[in-house]
């Protein structure tokens, strides 16, 4: 099992800022806004009110109920509370969700670029990751695709939407006709919907959680206050599923972390039923530095770039500069850290080499010296 290159990047920004340099980190897969004071004032409250015991392992039920109420309010669909697990953040829902159906030798179909996590919880479970390169398609990911791939060891699909790292969204009929897909094929549809609020106009969100009920009797979807809220270090996600997927996903748990954090599910509680302002006021300062930044790393020699229409990444392609200076993207991220104390992520790490994967949730002003310092590098390069 391989290490997180996402969190190598972060851990090597920290050794140079160790070492007194000014670091430009552009590899971090987080929001740089704090987490809104109501939210913060509710974990505040919580703490004073000693909410600071054990909960059951999948989630207080208050918070249950406001996610049930906050799916209903985005998809007008209603779940049960019993379809509802609380997890230590997405990745853990994920983790969950594998573990508890997949036996050795199971395939899980993946699109690529994907998030560098997926592919390890398979190897985790002794599954075997079967890929569905996506870019020479836009990043665009259709049912004719899926099922091109298909086999009878096939027993999960898992999308994401919008996409880290590409900032792909996949397109409501499209992800409907991969349900009615995996429900012809007995096969289990993850869809991964950490960035779901972070599509930009005019692009609309779009969860599986408004599939039609006979759809979602085989669907899961991930969820995470991480990104939608800023509140990625207080480990909070949840899933939607079928009542018995969810039962043994806490039986998972239960074993692994137990309940999560007893105060921060307080304050998911207000981070869904309270204001909803932060997250407007997110997604329109990310628009603003997409709209700068994606044209400017086109205009560089040798790389293109498409617009995201959702996350917080741009995703360039490189490969003309590496098929002309002989280098990998993991030479040229290198490079790059070592010399202009830029961080990047290789695109090799999300199964595309020859591409970098640059979040912009920065300031405007660090993106503008990073672009510079990434056209400084390739000039120099030749």
């Amino acid at each position: 099992m391989q290490s997180s290159s996402t969190m190598a990047a972060t851990a090597a920004a920290a050794r140079l800022r160790a070492q007194g340099h000014t670091v430009i980190d552009l590899g971090a897969g987080e929001p740089d806004f704090d987490t809104p004071e109501n939210i913060r004032q509710a974990a505040i409250q919580a703490l004073e009110a000693g909410r600071t015991r054990y909960t059951p392992a999948s989630g207080i039920a208050e918070l249950k109920q406001a996610i049930v109420d906050y799916i209903a309010r985005e998809t007008g669909t209603t779940y049960p509370a019993s379809a509802v697990i609380v997890s230590a953040g997405g990745k853990q829902t994920l983790f969950n969700a594998l573990v508890s159906v997949l036996n050795p030798g199971d395939e899980v179909v993946i699109p690529a670029p994907y998030w560098v996590t997926f592919p390890e919880i398979v190897a985790f479970c002794g599954g075997v990751s079967v890929f569905i390169p996506t870019h020479e398609h836009d990043f665009r990911l259709t049912a004719a695709m899926v099922e091109r791939v298909l086999t009878p060891r096939t027993k999960v699909v898992i999308l994401n939407s919008p996409s880290n790292p590409s900032g792909a969204v996949i397109a409501p009929e499209d992800i409907h006709q991969i349900a009615e897909l995996c429900a012809a094929r007995d096969v289990w549809l993850i869809s991964d919907e950490c960035y779901y609020r972070f599509v930009y106009p005019p692009g609309r969100p779009f969860s599986a959680a408004a599939l039609p009920a006979a759809l979602r009797e085989r669907v899961l979807v991930s969820g995470s206050l991480s990104k939608t809220y800023a509140m990625t270090g207080w480990r909070i996600g949840y899933a939607l599923a079928h009542p018995d997927w969810v039962a043994e996903m806490t039986k998972v748990q239960s074993h692994s972390t137990s309940n999560p954090t007893t105060f921060a599910q307080w304050a998911a509680i207000e981070a869904l039923r309270g204001s909803q302002d932060s997250v407007a006021a997110m997604l329109a300062e990310y628009r603003t530095r997409r709209d700068w930044i994606v044209p400017a790393l086109a205009a560089l020699p040798g790389v293109r770039c498409r617009m995201p229409e959702g996350a917080f990444y741009a995703f360039p392609d490189i490969s003309a500069v590496l098929e002309k200076t002989g280098l990998r993207d993991v030479d040229f991220a290198q490079r790059l850290l070592e010399e202009a104390h830029v961080v990047v992520t290789a695109g090799s790490a999300f199964g595309a080499g020859g591409y970098l994967r640059i979040s912009y949730a920065n300031s405007l002003d660090n993106l503008q010296r990073g672009v510079e310092n990434i056209r400084a590098l390739i000039e120099r390069l030749g």
